[in-house]
């Protein structure tokens, strides 16, 4: 790393210095490294990634292996000696990695030249009772590291994150109405670059917020952190395209490529091509034979037909209900030039999807089918294609069947922030898994960075805090959803997941049914408040209280037709029986035992647990509750809650009962523990 602020080199020596102090104590590891340094160990192995391109584990195993050899070649002590010296307690392991790292046993370290203890590979990954880290490239003390940054050849580069911003191209044009062609353009370019897996590229919506900004480049490459930048004008003249594109570093705003493209027309999609492929050759960026047959695959052969899409994918991109009705329209008229077109049938399935996405009556669903078909049709291997396929599925509450095209279409375009938060919502409503919903939700903070819509942002704020507190991450949830308010304060859904938050943090149910009370009284239609009321309510045991919740909460179902909170019927039902309600609890009580019949999920042992244990029957009932037990990634609100339940008030004492509900969140733990340093190994928290 020849430029290598000092800085940075100063604070590698600091660390290099304190597992130096450790180096004998085997469980010195990065949450030991981090309280010693005095940081969080998020920031710690943000720090060290930023520095050098490694993780903190591999730092650490350097520095042990460095040590070993130099005591190898300057002291009498044996092979086993020096193991337990450097935190290697096992000796054949330790040979191992020095195997693998020097290329030849420690037992020969003393027989071979000076030139000979130098590294030919990356360390390899050493095993703590906890979990495996991986091994890397760092040096052992001062001079050392000062050597290793000045001196290394040129193929020892380190990789630099490809991490890539495609601005909004400027329109160099006189005429506004080719505005249209530019956009296109720059979302070809997007578009292509997100389908090559080796880089990282953030959304558009990341990069319009800087459309009309004066703002320099390394200001904005630190807003999304982002190392790359590519800006691009130009205009049509008559039946020929003018482009000029330029490749930025984002650190230094220093100009790394430029090339002006002169196309005919209708060799639009050559250009388009030729764009994605140059930008990946500048900054070394591996392209599959995969990716790269996709990124050559021409959309259509009809250049009037390629006009009309354009158009349409612009009003897409504004969305709105007036811009995507009209954005079906010019679909429309591209597919009759080209009734082969399977972009422009995937993009026009995807239009109908957002107007139907909200409402209750889905009127465009049919057409959606048909649309994401004749797609999948002519080009099986189309991201958009699988996206309009996946969304048809989920408008129909098939969700079984939306997965595969969901995670087809992300392998095809990895970089998709669209596929990304529909997977992240797929494992927060639909088939709730806690870990792969955070993991998602993090992918589309780091592909969304900094969209230029704070209210936006707010709501991708709020996606992550809840998905964090899914996971048990109790302050990290707390400190997003409060970003997500400060963003917009008038985010209603930010503040009720809070009202949760805090009672994670504060275990205080009668405060957190006064925050809740006080955001109904913001808006008196919000029924999803109105059932959690009644939750509440009915964890405080105020049957009363809770009954009458719950009965505004089933009126407004029933008036809108809502086919929502089914999973809710037993606790409802329970409400009403101790109300004193009995044959219309009795009601819901069954209702939710038809739901569970058909429940997919990783709740519905848990579920039947439940309902056995009002039943009373024990056995039926610690039979589901053992079968739940082996479920992974559950909601931390379960953990939260379950004990409290008045359902499991006849086995609140029996010995077997306690035990599944302890292993139940022991289990929860030890995946929030793993899920933790996964995370953090890959700086997603």
């Amino acid at each position: 790393m020849n430029n290598a602020s000092p800085q940075d080199i100063e604070f590698l020596k600091q660390l290099t210095a304190k597992i130096e102090e450790h180096i004998a104590e085997e469980q010195f590891g990065v949450s030991e490294l981090a309280e010693a340094m005095n940081m969080s160990r998020s920031n710690l192995l943000r720090k060290v990634k930023k520095a050098t391109s490694l993780s903190v584990s591999q730092l650490i195993n350097q520095v042990r292996l460095q040590r070993a050899m130099a005591l190898l070649r300057t002291t009498p002590l044996n092979v086993s000696e020096v193991s337990h010296q450097v935190g290697f307690n096992s000796t054949s392991y330790f040979i191992k990695c020095f195997r693998e790292y020097y290329g030849y046993p420690p037992g020969e370290a003393g027989k071979r030249g000076a030139e000979q203890a130098v590294p030919i590979a990356t360390p390899p990954v050493k095993q703590t009772r906890m979990y495996w880290v991986a091994g890397a490239l760092i040096v052992v003390a001062s001079v050392s590291i000062w050597w290793w940054f000045t001196n290394r050849t040129p193929e020892e580069k380190i990789v630099v994150e490809k991490s890539i911003v495609v601005l909004p191209f400027k329109n160099d044009s006189a005429d506004s109405t080719n505005v249209y062609l530019i956009n296109g353009l720059m979302e070809a370019t997007l578009n292509n670059l997100q389908k090559i897996k080796d880089l990282k590229v953030l959304s558009r919506t990341s990069a319009e917020k800087y459309r009309n900004s004066n703002k320099a480049i390394p200001e904005i490459a630190k807003e999304l952190n982002a190392n790359y930048f590519v800006e691009g004008s130009g205009q049509k003249m008559g039946d020929r395209i003018v482009l000029t594109i330029q490749l930025i570093d984002g650190a230094t705003d220093r100009h790394l490529w430029s090339k002006q493209y002169r196309r005919e027309a209708k060799d639009i999609f050559t250009l388009q091509q030729e764009i994605a492929q140059d930008i990946a050759v500048e900054i070394q960026a591996l392209i599959t034979p995969e990716e790269k047959s996709r990124i050559e695959k021409i959309p259509t052969t009809n250049t009037e037909a390629y006009d009309y899409f354009l158009k349409g994918l612009d009003l897409l991109n504004k969305n709105g209900d007036e811009n995507l009705q009209q954005a079906l329209v010019h679909f429309d008229e591209a597919l009759e030039h080209d009734n082969t077109f399977s972009l422009a049938y995937a993009c026009a399935g995807i239009a109908c999807y957002y107007l139907d996405v909200f409402r209750a009556e889905k009127d465009h669903v049919e057409k959606l089918g048909s649309y994401a078909d004749k797609a999948l049709l002519y080009d099986p291997k189309l991201g958009e294609g699988l996206t309009a396929k996946a969304m048809y599925y989920l408008l129909k509450k098939e969700y079984q069947q939306a997965l595969p095209y969901l995670e087809k279409g992300l392998e095809y375009n990895p970089n998709s922030s669209l596929l990304v938060g529909l997977l992240a919502d797929f494992y927060a409503n639909y088939l709730p898994n806690t870990g792969k919903y955070l993991e998602y939700a993090l992918r589309g903070m780091q592909l969304n960075a900094g969209v230029g819509d704070s209210v936006e942002q707010s709501y991708f704020y709020l996606r992550l805090g809840n998905a964090l507190i899914q996971t048990g991450f109790v302050d990290e949830s707390l400190r997003y959803i409060d970003k997500s308010l400060e963003l917009s304060e008038f985010n209603m859904y930010s503040r009720y997941v809070r009202a949760f938050v805090m009672y994670a943090k504060t275990k205080d149910l009668n405060n957190t049914r006064n925050l809740l009370l006080a955001e109904f009284q913001k808006d008196t239609m919000r029924f999803d408040i109105l059932q959690d009321l009644g939750k509440v309510s009915y964890y405080l045991k105020d049957y009363e209280t809770a009954y009458k919740y719950y009965l505004r909460f089933n009126r407004m179902r029933e008036a809108m037709k809502l086919d929502v909170y089914q999973h809710e019927n037993m606790i409802i039902g329970v409400t009403y029986q101790k109300a004193g309600y009995r044959e219309e609890g009795t009601a819901f009580i069954e209702s939710y035992r038809q739901f569970l019949n058909h429940d997919q999920s990783a709740y519905r042992h848990a579920g039947l647990g439940m309902y056995y244990s009002y039943s009373g029957d024990k056995q039926k009932a610690l039979e589901h509750f053992r079968q739940f037990a082996r479920e992974d990634n559950i909601q931390y609100w379960l953990i939260l809650f379950i004990d409290k339940d008045p359902m499991l008030a006849g086995m609140a004492n029996d010995p077997e009962m306690k035990n599944v509900l302890h292993e139940i969140e022991k289990k929860f733990w030890a995946n929030h523990k793993k899920l933790k340093i996964r995370l953090e190994e890959q700086g997603l928290l």
